[in-house]
């Protein structure tokens, strides 16, 4: 289970060049344990890896993610699975701006 503050950086740990902060704090007030997290460049047809691997995030808890994947991209999307069956899609969410991201019911 996924400590109250973790911080998880997808593999391999790479970096833009254009000085903004992708690391986004995401945090679930639904009520249920996320089981899963993806976040992928909007332009992708595809989402990436379970960026949650072997943990979850509790009701309440909070993770911290870098988004960088080293193509310079600001907006992404989001999707959470959820222990209740509902898997939550959040699109075109600019991790340049924001630095928290909360999912709620």
């Amino acid at each position: 289970m996924a400590a109250a503050s973790t911080t998880v950086a997808p593999a391999p740990v790479v970096q833009s060049r254009d000085g903004y902060d992708r690391h986004v704090t995401i945090r679930n007030r639904t009520g249920w344990t996320m089981l899963r997290f993806y976040a992928s460049d909007s332009r992708s047809g595809d989402w990436e890896e379970d960026i949650l691997g072997d943990d979850v995030l509790e009701d309440g808890a909070n993770i911290r993610i870098n988004i960088d994947d080293g193509s310079g991209a600001c907006l992404y999307d989001f999707k959470a699975e959820f222990t209740n069956g509902q898997e939550l899609v959040r699109e075109r969410i600019n991790v340049c701006q924001v630095s928290e991201y909360s999912y709620t019911r």
